[in-house]
Parts: structure tokens; C-alpha cells; sequence
């Protein structure tokens, strides 16, 4: 019983490991492209906004689901275009991910990322339908991220409207 328990403790290493750096690194290139320095403290924010302070936590715990779903996910892979499709749809998502907080926070463009997000949405929507098939644990895993990007959407919007034009 014990080596049953070790075998299926050392499946998810590789998985897991290869999952959070890839978390990691998304999160770690998003805070240093994201600044919520002057600039942002200057724009006019809707009374409903979070303060500031909340957004890393969110993040944090977003990139410990997604690490959580990514390995889930591939551990439930049955074929290799299984795993490919989920490879690809996660560094698509990062990609989208990170131009989103480059666009805006870079760019000082929200109007721009309030274009990106509707696609930064769509990349998470397609992740989860794709992993429903594959495992639904997984694919659930990711709702959280999907409602905090709709949140951040929504809020993306309210900024370009009452500060626009950029």
C-alpha cells in the first residue's frame, strides 16, 4: 500500500513542478510590468472598485488554481492532442494574460486592454470548456479566474469611461 501511495504522490511531481513555474513566471513578469503608481492613483476609479491591496491576493490565489488545474489536467490527459491543446491553451492564456497588464499598465492604454480582455476572457472560456472534457476538477478550478476577469473587465470599462479619452 505505502509504494501505491508513492508512485502516485511522484506522478504529480513533474506535473505539479512544471505547472507552478509556469504560474510563477507568468505572475512574476505580470507584477513587474503591472504598476499602480502614479498614473494609476490619478485615474478616476468607480466607487465599486477594490482598493488596491486586494489585487494581489486575488492574483495569488488565481495562479494557485490555475498551477492546481494545469496539473489536474494533465495528469487526466488520455492522448498527447489532449495534452498539447492544454499546454497550448495555458500559455496562450498567459500570453493574453500579460499583454492585457502591458496594454494598460504599460501602455497607459485601457481602452486598448479593454479591447484584449474580451479575449483574455475567451482564451479562460475556452480552457474550461476544452478541460471539462478532460477533467471537470480542473476545468472548475479555473471559474474563480473566469469571474475575477469578468469582474476586471467590467471594471476596465468603467475605467475608460470615466477617464477616456487615451
Amino acid at each position: 500500500m505505502a509504494r501505491l501511495s508513492e508512485h502516485a504522490a511522484a506522478r504529480w511531481v513533474l506535473p505539479a513542478a512544471i505547472a507552478a513555474v509556469a504560474a510563477s513566471f507568468t505572475a512574476a513578469v505580470g507584477a513587474t510590468i503591472t504598476d499602480i503608481g502614479p498614473w494609476y492613483q490619478a485615474l478616476i476609479q468607480p466607487e465599486w472598485a477594490p482598493p488596491t491591496w486586494l489585487f494581489g491576493p486575488a492574483w495569488t490565489i488565481i495562479f494557485m488554481l490555475c498551477t492546481f488545474s494545469g496539473t489536474t489536467a494533465w495528469l487526466a490527459a488520455r492522448s498527447t492532442a489532449a495534452f498539447e491543446a492544454i499546454i497550448g491553451l495555458f500559455a496562450l492564456n498567459g500570453f493574453l494574460n500579460l499583454l492585457w497588464s502591458f496594454l494598460f499598465f504599460r501602455m497607459h492604454r485601457p481602452d486598448y486592454a479593454a479591447l484584449e480582455v474580451g479575449i483574455l476572457w475567451s482564451s479562460i472560456a475556452a480552457l474550461i470548456v476544452v478541460l471539462w472534457r478532460i477533467s471537470r476538477p480542473a476545468a472548475a478550478l479555473l471559474l474563480p479566474y473566469l469571474a475575477w476577469v469578468s469582474f476586471a473587465a467590467m471594471l476596465n470599462r468603467a475605467i475608460v469611461e470615466l477617464n477616456g479619452p487615451f
